[in-house]
């Protein structure tokens, strides 16, 4: 897969709170620990996954979670 066409994920571990509001949203984007934090380390996804990772970080009240697309 094209490496341009892949968006990054980063999650903030300070700032998240553990509402689990990104994995109802983006269930096969965000992973989540026992307690319900999102300890994923900076990751990509390819285009399959792009809305289902914006419906994630949207859905973060914390703003825990950053995109970018190279």
């Amino acid at each position: 897969m094209n490496h341009e066409k892949r968006l990054h994920i980063r999650v903030d571990h300070e700032r998240c709170q553990g509402h689990a509001l990104c994995s109802a949203a983006g269930p096969r984007v965000y992973v989540l620990d026992d307690s319900g934090y999102n300890r994923m380390a900076h990751t990509s996804v390819g285009p399959d996954l792009k809305q289902e990772a914006h419906a994630g970080a949207d859905a973060c009240p914390e703003r825990a979670i950053t995109l970018h697309q190279p």
